[in-house]
Formats: structure tokens, C-alpha cells, sequence
């Protein structure tokens, strides 16, 4: 028999705030985490604006010998894993440690350390390499770091889907625990891309907007819409058999009740124009929950601000939900927070929980323009309160990755 899978913890620091509290407050607010690149010289760049997670100080979480054996990817990966788990209650007491996984996912991995050691050698020399390259570059890292943190011995990946990282990685473990091969996962994504590779490897490619007004970059669905903000963070959600979260007494925030995934098999970067493939893994996740369209209250958008995203998001929204998607609510919270890449679906993911929770529709900030093409309710500008006991976050990844989950309130 299929078991049930509960959200028992939520852990997050991004551009909002250093914790969930800090950044939903940060969204409940209208806040835009969005400000001028401080963590580079971007004086060169067309691109002056990115989410850094502010005011940060790895050495208010760490000891100096763990900073430099860790890359800040790994390190946001640690924070949120660390406020996740101690938010779910789960002990060696109460849980067989050996059955908790670790799915955990990024988007890149250590670009600042992948950077930092290719200076080095054009600079150097090879044997100014830092033995410690390796394991602070590859991306199966924060995973790894986070159980020998935490102490954790189930199974550990990292699952690679460029934007849809993070949503990918709550869906494998849903599917896990579902089928009983672990009793509890954290799972969710990290990023850290703020430096010289990820801003001109992003700008060269057009991906990014050169908007000069901060509250004007990162705009989802608007008709200026001129491309993604880039982002930083990390956001873990702990994921739970109903059963065990049950009899050790945890809170149990929301329930995991369906998980879709396609593949355009289009194009390395664009997505099928026509919305069929997104349009397919929301569809699936739909079946996998055994719901209807119109039982969906609320869309978290992967929204990216990008014209082709949020134009083809719109169309596949229309297909998977016919004529509920007259109805339902949309948002994109990206204006708040930018794009987290690998890590955006994971704290939409909380998103979701947190709309639940307090049953409100966070909006889309700092709509003007609308555009004929993206033509359904995004929720603009305004919060609105109202039933909210389903949810879907969708994600969209570079080489044609789509990712739908649906979250639901927990009966």
C-alpha cells in the first residue's frame, strides 16, 4: 500500500531573510529582496541587479576551518537544512536516523570555488589547485555536507534539472518515502551563482534583464518584462510518512499529494512554445493526486519574467486546466525574490505551504503593463484572502525540465 507524505519542516535563507519567518514576512510585506550586485564588480556588466541574501556573515553559522572547505552554495544548503530539521522535531530519539535521506539540489553547484580554482591555474599553475577543488565544486556536495551535519544515513542525491532542480528533488523524495524506502527526506535546492561565471555566462546569453530600476527588473507576466533576476539562497523542506510523523506527534504543515514531470525534447534553453510539455507534467501531477482541475486553489508560477516563459507558462496553464484556468489564482513570487535557479522551486514549495497555512494568495509585486499574451489572474500587486487548501508550483529548466508538484492541505 502507497503512503501518505506530510511536510514536517521548513527551513529557507534567501534574499527575504535568513529564515522561513524573515522571508515570508519579507513576502507578506511586498518586499523586493532585488538591489544593486555588491558580491562582484559589475561595472562592466549590463546587468546591475541581482538577490544576494543580505547582510551575510558565514562565520554567525560556521567555524572559520568549515568556511574554507565549503562553498557558499554548500553553505546556504547547511543553514536551511539546519533550521529544517530542527523546525520538524525529529531526534535519533524519535526516528531511525539511517531512514532519513537527503536530496538536496542545485542548479550549478560551487561557482564561486569552480571560478576562484580556474583563476588559479591560468594565474598559478596546476599545483596552485586547491586540493579541496573537487569537493567544493561538485554538486552532489551540499547533499553530502548536510547529512554528515546532521547525521543523516539514508539514501543522499543531488538531482540536476537546472531551474527545476528543487521541485525534481521534492518529487523524488515524495515518490520515495511514498513507496516506503525512507521514512522522512530533506529535500530542496541551494545556489550561490553571483560572481563573474554565473552574471556573464547568464548576460551572454540574453537570460538576464538590464532594467535600471530595481522594482522594474523582475517583473513576471508585465508586457516590459525584459528577462530573470539572478538569485541566491537555499530552501529544504523535510518530508515525512504520515504515519511515522504521527507517532512521534509532529506538526504537520500541508501534504504532498502529487507530482508530474515531462521533457519538451525542444531546445537547450527555450521552452516548447506550444506549452505542451509543462502543460503535461501539471497534468500528471493532477492524476498523481487524483484531483480535477478546478479543485486547484492556487499556482505558484515559475514566472521567471522572461517574455518566453511567461508566455508559454500561460499557455500551458490553459491546456492542463481548461477552463478552470479562468479561475484559478496565479502568482509569481520572483518579483520578490529573483530567480534562486536550482533553489527556486523548494522555497515556492514553502510558499505554497505558507499560503495554505494562512489561506492567502501572496501577489505578483510591481505589475504595471498588461500583456495581451498572459492573460490569466496573476494576482497582481494586491494580496488576496481566500480559500487556499491546493496548490501547484510548477518549475522550468533549462534543456526542456518540467516539474509540477502539488501541495494540499493536510485532512
Amino acid at each position: 500500500m502507497e503512503k501518505r507524505v506530510v511536510i514536517t519542516g521548513l527551513g529557507a535563507i534567501t534574499p527575504l531573510g535568513k529564515n522561513v519567518k524573515e522571508t515570508w514576512d519579507g513576502i507578506k510585506n511586498k518586499k523586493c529582496g532585488i538591489d544593486e550586485i555588491s558580491l562582484m564588480d559589475a561595472s562592466d556588466y549590463k546587468t546591475k541587479f541581482a538577490a544576494e541574501v543580505k547582510d551575510y556573515d558565514e562565520l554567525d553559522f560556521f567555524e572559520k576551518k568549515e568556511v574554507k572547505r565549503m562553498d557558499r552554495d554548500t553553505q546556504f544548503a547547511i543553514i536551511s537544512a539546519r533550521e529544517a530539521f530542527k523546525d520538524s522535531g525529529i531526534t535519533s530519539e524519535n526516528t531511525d536516523l539511517n531512514r532519513v535521506g537527503i536530496f538536496i539540489s542545485s542548479g550549478i553547484g560551487g561557482l564561486n570555488t569552480i571560478q576562484q580554482q580556474t583563476e588559479n591555474l591560468f594565474k598559478k599553475g596546476h599545483k596552485r589547485i586547491s586540493p579541496m577543488f573537487i569537493p567544493m565544486g561538485i554538486v552532489n556536495m551540499p547533499s553530502g555536507n548536510v547529512a554528515i551535519d546532521l547525521g543523516l544515513k539514508g539514501e543522499s542525491m543531488a538531482l540536476v534539472t537546472a531551474c527545476a532542480s528543487s521541485t525534481h528533488a521534492i518529487g523524488e523524495a515524495y515518490k520515495t518515502i511514498k513507496q516506503g524506502y525512507e521514512d522522512a527526506i530533506l529535500a530542496g535546492g541551494t545556489e550561490a551563482p553571483i560572481c563573474d561565471m554565473g552574471l556573464g555566462g547568464f548576460e551572454n546569453m540574453k537570460a538576464l534583464t538590464n532594467a535600471t530600476d530595481k522594482n522594474r527588473a523582475s517583473i513576471p507576466f508585465d508586457k516590459e518584462r525584459s528577462g530573470f533576476v539572478m538569485a541566491e539562497g537555499g530552501c529544504v523542506v523535510v518530508l515525512e510518512e504520515l504515519e511515522h510523523a504521527k507517532k512521534r506527534g509532529a506538526k504537520i504543515y500541508a501534504e504532498v499529494v502529487g507530482f508530474g514531470s515531462t521533457t519538451d525534447a525542444y531546445h537547450i534553453t527555450s521552452p516548447d512554445p506550444t506549452g505542451e510539455g509543462a502543460a503535461r507534467a501539471m497534468t500528471r501531477a493532477i492524476e498523481d493526486a487524483n484531483l480535477k482541475p478546478e479543485d486547484i486553489d492556487y499556482i505558484n508560477a515559475h514566472g521567471t519574467s522572461t517574455h518566453l516563459n511567461d508566455s508559454t507558462e500561460t499557455l500551458a496553464i490553459k491546456k492542463a486546466l481548461g477552463e478552470a484556468s479562468k479561475t484559478v489564482k496565479i502568482s509569481s513570487t520572483k518579483g520578490n525574490t529573483g530567480h534562486l535557479l536550482g533553489a527556486t522551486g523548494a522555497l515556492e514549495a514553502i510558499f505554497c505551504v505558507k499560503a495554505i497555512e494562512e489561506q492567502i494568495i501572496p501577489p505578483t509585486i510591481n505589475y504595471k503593463e498588461k500583456d495581451e499574451e498572459c492573460d490569466l489572474d496573476i494576482t497582481p500587486n494586491e494580496f488576496v484572502k481566500t480559500k487556499v487548501n491546493v496548490t501547484m508550483s510548477n518549475s522550468l529548466g533549462f534543456g526542456g525540465h518540467n516539474a509540477s508538484l502539488i501541495i494540499k492541505k493536510y485532512e
